[in-house]
Parts: structure tokens; sequence; C-alpha cells
């Protein structure tokens, strides 16, 4: 409830009964007319000075006072300083006893004592307001502490309130990667009794994109502050920095629910991607994530896409520097030579606007690397000193840059061939971030270059148990089905690399993977459909070329590999 009242209305009345009254009798009108109804307030009683109005929630009780403020301060305007008149005011939450002529009840008393704690044109509120008000976007706070007041035993704990100022309640992110906001959902049934189900929906996908490279996530506690408040996406903006916005509603039918979700891209207010999605109740509340996975997935690839179409679409200089490297990074896995000579062309770019960050350095260097492996450059070991030289730059500006220190390590193990080297830079990697799937990954492909195929399964499994909704899964499924062949797991290398094949059919590794896992496993047509395909790609392989430039070469697994590509038909 808010209580309002005049200050030094004695002084008033006494210095002009009529006008005051009738001036207060006005702005009553306007209050009940033109203020309450809008904030879906009730006036339960008025005083010659004052008014005391019920809320549905704090909050409205709170935007309401800050409306009922403006409207006296819009009154006194042009009116000498001893005529005007100014509002103190205070909101409790408890409840009341009406009867045909008054209101009662402890909490009436604490608000009206709460008022006169604040001065002129100033709000108070008790604690219980303050803990379902969020500061910087509902208001301003300051801690009045324990205050004594009259008729009360025990001190009341108060705080001074003012509009917000705006101040930001999200990180600044850096430029180098979007931030997305995830708002809880609502639900379209107000007799709903699972509102707990968008909070859920909210905090599962927040767990999903905080394990991904593609986002800053703003944090659950952030956004669960603009929760059932309608607020309009410039709010949301403002207060979060964030340039996408995903948010959805709910309707719960029985023991199923559906669910639909937008993602809204905040530069153009435009919707990036939309779905429609059904599930259970039991299974979002039991963490079966299924379709918790589905729309994750979907968001990055929305994402993605749209940040390749504004690359490809404006020019560099206009470009934001986090769409450089999303799209950058997408083009080079799309490992066809046009769009991986553009990505190229974005990295560099992004390198000479942002200097001092090793991400854009660590990925170039990762670009060089897989030149080689698609077979578009013959000269190793120039690849291989200017792939060093992006990772050592990368290392200098962030010695603890998991991505520099892991890509540094598949420059050793595939250019250099320094295996030990190479395991030395997945073990600092793994240091500084345990969790790196990328790390992982490429460990494991170490591993199995050296004939290790245990130790490979291991780490690419622990590699894809940390990345499963990577928007570049075919590679991580790809070098999974390498580690496969080399611990003689035929037949979950084939699966692998079909996976693998599914979204990017134009990468050579995952048709030699799938040529020998064919080929183990019986199926020579299966073997030499892919080993015709792998020409197609990269016409002037030969088994002698793939030995001269494979980190396998040296060991017997090696070797095996490529008597199979020579029992399949490939050139000697």
């Amino acid at each position: 409830m808010l209580w309002a009242d005049v200050v030094e209305s004695v002084r008033l009345v006494e210095q002009d009964e009529g006008g005051f009254v009738a001036g207060w009798l006005d702005f009553i009108g306007h209050v009940k007319s033109a203020i309450l109804p809008g904030h879906h307030g009730r006036l339960v009683k008025g005083l010659g000075d004052g008014i005391l109005v019920d809320f549905e929630n704090p909050r409205s009780a709170l935007r309401a006072a800050f409306a009922l403020r403006d409207a006296m301060q819009a009154r006194n305007m042009g009116r000498p300083a001893g005529e005007q008149t100014h509002l103190r005011m205070a909101i409790e939450i408890g409840g009341v006893i009406l009867s045909e002529d008054d209101v009662y009840g402890r909490s009436v008393n604490r608000v009206a004592r709460l008022a006169t704690l604040v001065g002129p044109d100033e709000i108070c509120l008790s604690a219980a307001v303050r803990d379902q008000i969020t500061a910087d976007l509902d208001a301003d706070i300051e801690d009045l502490g324990e205050c004594h007041v009259k008729h009360f035993a025990q001190p009341i704990r108060a705080y001074r309130v003012a509009p917000p100022s705006g101040i930001s309640l999200g990180p600044v992110v850096g430029d180098l990667l979007p931030a997305l906001a995830v708002i809880p959902f609502s639900t379209r049934d107000s007799s709903d009794d699972h509102h707990v189900l968008g909070e859920v929906i909210a905090e599962e996908l927040i767990r999903d994109f905080s394990q991904t490279t593609e986002f800053n996530v703003i944090s659950r506690l952030s956004t669960t502050a603009f929760r059932d408040r309608g607020s309009s996406l410039e709010q949301i903006v403002s207060m979060l920095r964030a340039e996408y916005v995903l948010s959805g509603v709910y309707r719960v039918a029985g023991t199923k629910v559906s669910v639909e979700v937008e993602l809204v891209d905040t530069a153009t207010a435009q919707i990036a991607w939309s779905g429609r999605y059904k599930g259970s109740v039991d299974g979002l509340l039991s963490g079966r994530r299924e379709m918790i996975d589905e729309i994750a997935t979907e968001v990055s690839v929305a994402v993605m896409s749209r940040e390749v179409r504004r690359a490809r679409s404006q020019r560099l200089s206009n470009l934001q520097s986090y769409t450089l490297l999303i799209a950058a990074t997408a083009l080079m896995h799309r490992l066809s030579p046009g769009d991986f000579n553009h990505a190229r062309v974005l990295l560099e770019a992004l390198i000479e606007r942002a200097p001092r960050h090793a991400m854009p350095q660590a990925l170039l260097a990762n670009w060089h690397v897989l030149r080689v492996q698609q077979g578009w450059s013959q000269d190793i070991p120039e690849e291989a000193r200017i792939a060093q030289r992006w990772t050592r730059q990368a290392i200098e500006i962030d010695p603890h840059c998991s991505l520099a220190l892991a890509v540094d390590g598949f420059v050793h193990t595939n250019l250099l061939k320094q295996f030990d080297a190479a395991r030395h830079c997945y073990d600092r990697a793994l240091e500084s971030n345990p969790n790196d799937a990328f790390a992982w990954l490429l460990r494991g492909t170490l591993h199995a270059f050296m004939n290790e195929g245990q130790q490979a399964v291991r780490c690419t499994r622990r590699a894809l148990a940390l990345s499963p909704l990577d928007p570049h899964r075919y590679f991580y499924d790809s070098l999974a089905a390498t580690a496969y062949l080399a611990a003689h797991q035929f037949d979950r290398a084939l699966a692998a690399a079909k996976r693998s094949l599914r979204t990017n059919r134009t990468h050579a590794s995952t048709l030699r993977a799938m040529a020998v896992a064919c080929w183990n496993l019986g199926d020579a047509d299966g073997a030499r459909q892919a080993a015709a395909e792998l020409l197609r790609i990269e016409p002037n392989l030969t088994v002698t070329a793939w030995l001269e430039r494979s980190p396998s070469a040296a060991f017997p697994i090696g070797q095996e590999w490529a008597e199979t590509f020579r029992a399949i038909g490939l050139p000697n």
C-alpha cells in the first residue's frame, strides 16, 4: 500500500484554506482518473491532506508514487515557493482491516510513520518492499538504516528511493562477442500454477549458452529483473546492453508444455529467428534437456547465419567486431575456397582493429592449419612459420588464453610434427581452462595420430560432452571419427563420420576417416565412393603427399591408413 500526505498542510490551510482544499480535491480527482487505473491502484482512504492507496504489487505502487510526485511537481510550476504543495510518501506491504468508514491495521500505522522519515517529494520503503524492488531498474535506493519512529518499540529498517538513473544492470561486455540476454519466459494462462517454468526454461538456456564461445551471456539474476514487466525492447537494451534478446511464452496443458521462442536482433529491432517447441512439464523440471538443447542450437545457428549475412552485405569498416569474429569462424569452417579466403580477410581486419586481443590471432593461426589439412597449400614450412607467429603473438598478449594455447598445440601437431611440444601446449591450455572442449578435442587427435587409440577416445568423448551444441559440431564429429579409427572402433568411426558429413560434406579429413572405416567394415564400395569424393575436393591428392603432411605417418596407425588408401584406389 502507498501512503501520501502533504508536507506542511497546516501552514497551507492557514495561508489559503479555500485554495488549498480546492487544489487538493482536484489533485485527488486527477489521481483517481489518470494515475491509479494505469497502475492498477485502488483508493482506500482519502483525508484532508493525505491518501491511502492499495496496489497489486510493490512495483506498481512505486511507479504510481513517482507518477504522483511528477504530477504534483507539474502543478507547482510557476507558483511561488511558499504556495507550492509537496508530497512525502511511503510504501509498505501488509493486510488491512476495512470498515464502512475507515481502514485499520498495523501496516496502516507503519506506512504512515515511514513517511515521516523522508522530506518533501521523497519516497520511503520498508525492508519488505525493498526486497521486491530491483535496484537501478526500479529505483535508485538509499539505505536509511534502522529508524526509530513514534509509537513503535522496535526500529524499522527504511530506504529512500528516487527514479532509476539508467545505470546498466549488465556488464560492459567485450567487443569481440555479442551479448545475449535470456528473459524469463511468461505464461499465456493467468491461472497456470506452473509459473516457475518460465524461470526454469530461461535458466537452462542460459546454462547451455554459457558453455559456448559465441556469446557473452547476461547473468540470470540480471535478466530475472525483467520477469513479467512487459518492458520494451529499448528498456531492456538500455539496461542490459545486449545485442540479442531471447524471450518467449509457454502454455501448460496437463503434463505437456508448448513454448514459443523469439530472438530479436537489437541493432535492428528485427526478429532474427523464432520457433515453436513441445515437451513435458516433468521433463523440464527433472532436467531432461532435449527441447532446451534444440532451442539453444537453433539460436546459435541463427546468430551465426545473421552475422555472416552482415559480413557479406556491409563494408568492413561498418561491421561490429563481433560480426567479424563470428562470421570469420563460420566461413572458415565451411571449407569452400571462397568462404575460407574471405574468413582470412575478416580476421585480418579484426586484428587491425583489435590488435591486443588474443582470440582473432589464434583463429588466424588455426586458419593456416586447416588450409594445409584441406590440401590447399603445399608449402607446409611456410604455413607453419606464419601460424606459429600468430600463436606466439596471441600467447604474448594473453599467456592464459586456452584457445591460443590449444591452437599452438594444433600447429605443433599438424604442421611441425613436434609431438612433445604439442602435448605441452595442450597441458597448458587445460591448466588454464580444464573445460576447454577444443583443447580436449585436439589433444584426443594427437593421441590418435600417435597410435594411442584409447586415450584418443577418452579425450574426444570429454570434448563432445563439454560442447554438445557447438555450431561447428561437424569438426568435433570428424576428429571423433579419427579417434575411433585409432582405437579400431570402426563402427563408431563410421557413425561419427556420417554425422559430420551430414552438416559439412567438404571436410577432407572426414572423408578420409569414412573411407578407412568403410574398408575395415567390409564396405569396399562405400570406401571407394568416399575416396572419389575426396579426390573431387582435392584432385592432386596422392598417398605419398598425404604421408608427407600427416602427423600419423611416423606411427603404425598412419601406415595402416596409407595401405587402406592404396587399396581403395587413391594414387600412390
